[in-house]
């Protein structure tokens, strides 16, 4: 199954604004645009001249964000070996989990549940594999939606998340904590800002770097930074993008990514070369 997108120009600008603390009518002086134009791109309609003026005001690349309003990228499909997305409905909008496993031991680790089991625990049956623990990206609602069910129906793994996130029967942590499954070990680092504790899980021992972001990061966007949107802009730009090229993003909304794609469309990083 494709994942959609989950942000278009129209989205990163609002996210844009919020983050920065911009709102319209400061758009409107410090972009040239009318308020008209303005709405326009807020409603998703497609302005090649407003989308220009209006990103450099909001720190973001041009060129991307013009690709973003017209819908021309997406990241090239990844399959990386014992990795399985799993992208379920939640409301009006859809969210990830993850399950990664070690080929020889069967021993795998689920990254936040989602907010429907049925695949998940068809790949574990499948797969014949053991969960050994569930680590949580953060504690929104989506993301943890079936937690009790998966505890009930794996034999009651240990449940890990960061200290910041307050979170009642799960064990915390603190950044770089380390795990091993088998072959696949697991790092955390601190990537907060969408909230307080939100951690990416980087996993070595598959046949490629993998690193699970949960909403710190989307395909050619990021998580609201509803906790601090400077935090969440940092953390991304300083300890997601400096990841290795080839290292697969896995988001908690949207598509698989990876660094590389990122730097080259993601318009929130107008510091790096982009293609668009």
């Amino acid at each position: 199954m494709e994942i959609p997108i989950e942000d278009f120009s129209e989205d990163i600008i609002g996210k844009a604004m919020r983050g920065l603390g911009v709102d319209a009518k400061a758009l409107i002086g410090r972009s040239g645009v009318s308020e008209q134009q303005l709405q326009a791109l807020l409603d998703g309609q497609l302005d090649e001249d407003a989308i220009l003026k209006v990103a450099p005001a909001l720190e973001l690349h041009p060129g991307a964000l013009l690709a973003s309003a017209k819908k021309q990228w997406r990241p090239k499909p990844v399959n990386v070996p014992g990795l399985a997305a799993f992208n379920t409905p939640y409301h009006d909008m859809y969210v990830n989990a993850y399950l990664a496993w070690d080929e020889n031991s069967r021993k795998a680790v689920a990254f936040d549940t989602g907010a429907d089991l049925t695949e998940m625990l068809r790949t574990l049956h499948e797969q014949n594999l053991h969960l050994e623990a569930i680590l949580l990206t953060h504690t929104h609602p989506d993301h943890v939606l079936e937690l009790e069910k998966l505890r009930l129906t794996t034999g009651n793994p240990p449940v890990f998340v960061h200290r910041l996130e307050e979170f009642t029967g799960a064990d915390s942590f603190v950044e770089k904590h380390e795990w091993n499954f088998g072959t696949l070990h697991i790092s955390a680092l601190h990537t907060s800002g969408h909230s307080p504790g939100g951690t990416t899980y980087l996993v070595d021992g598959l046949t490629l770097p993998v690193a699970v972001v949960g909403d710190a990061m989307f395909a050619g966007s990021m998580g609201g930074g509803m906790h601090s949107y400077p935090d969440a802009v940092r953390n991304n730009r300083e300890k997601l993008l400096t990841l290795p090229d080839n290292t697969v993003l896995c988001p908690g909304h949207g598509p698989l990514t990876t660094v590389g794609e990122e730097k080259l469309h993601n318009p929130f990083f107008p510091e790096f070369k982009h293609s668009a």
